[in-house]
């Protein structure tokens, strides 16, 4: 009897969540090429089309609409299993530190498993700025950490890579002018770097018309009209959408967020950074 690859599940779950191919392969690290040579190794093992064509891209078969909800809990066993397997021994602390993305989308539920799974060990979590983290991190006080990736680091174990887009209020815009408003993190941040090279590169008038030290400014200021933001798609939710297309924005490039596991961190850190890099990617759309 075949059996469903996990890594063929991943890779489908990820083409679910993120509605293409292209953005599929981002997110697991892999080539568009072996995406697709993934997908059609899981439409021989189920025996039947799972992706259609659809405009210029591809959608799901009903056999693919099936598939969905027995991809999410194979997944989801495999995760406990792996985690009872690993922790039930396992004692000691983990101090991870997380940026605000991941604090409000994927982070809270995998660490509940983590703490479930690893009874014994304690768990400090700080959230805060990149950059921060890093130094942090470097500093012994964190044995792991996610945070914007920039450049390639020795100590990454793992790497998320997530579309950069758009975000305004639900409602649009309180009013439109000639100089697009923004909401923007205050320096260093890198989507605001991102925003205004990708706006001075098109050639578009803009203007700040908010800043703030943390996601809970923008968030507001979003929400309320006053200007958009550019993040991923985990910043679109309470009443934050995807811009609309009429507003002619550029193109942005994809994001990218790098486990980092602390040199010598104990057995549980590296545990929770494999868990994390497993099923991190996955959580934009469970939530």
């Amino acid at each position: 009897m075949e059996t469903l690859d996990p890594d063929l599940l991943r890779t489908f779950l990820a083409f679910v969540d993120s509605g293409s191919l292209a953005q599929a392969a981002s997110t697991v690290g892999r080539s568009p090429s072996a995406v697709t040579a993934q997908m059609q190794r899981l439409e021989e093992v189920v025996g039947e089309p799972l992706l259609v064509p659809q405009g210029r891209g591809r959608g799901l078969t009903p056999a693919g609409e099936d598939l969905i909800s027995h991809a999410r809990r194979i997944l989801a066993a495999h995760r406990e299993a792996w985690l009872a397997l690993k922790g039930a021994r396992a004692a000691g602390h983990v101090a991870i530190g997380t940026t605000q993305d991941f604090a409000d989308s994927g982070l809270p539920g995998l660490l509940r498993a983590f703490a479930v799974s690893h009874p014994r060990v304690r768990i400090e979590l700080r959230v805060g700025r990149s950059a921060e983290l890093a130094q942090t991190l470097r500093s012994g006080g964190l044995d792991l950490a996610i945070v914007m990736r920039q450049t390639a680091a020795p100590d990454e174990v793992g790497v998320l890579r997530e579309p950069m887009i758009w975000l305004c209020s639900q409602k649009g815009l309180a009013s439109r002018q000639d100089e697009l408003p923004l909401a923007l993190l205050d320096p260093y941040c890198g989507f605001r770097e991102a925003a205004l090279a990708a706006l001075d590169t098109a050639g578009r008038n803009y203007r700040i018309a908010a800043g703030s030290a943390s996601l809970a400014g923008l968030r507001t200021a979003v929400n309320a009209g006053v200007a958009l933001t550019l993040r991923t798609p985990r910043f679109a939710h309470s009443g934050i959408v995807e811009a609309p297309r009429d507003l002619g924005l550029p193109q942005v490039p994809v994001a990218e967020f790098a486990i980092r596991l602390r040199a010598g961190a104990d057995g549980p850190a590296a545990d929770l950074a494999a868990l994390l890099g497993g099923n991190l990617a996955l959580s934009v759309a469970s939530g």
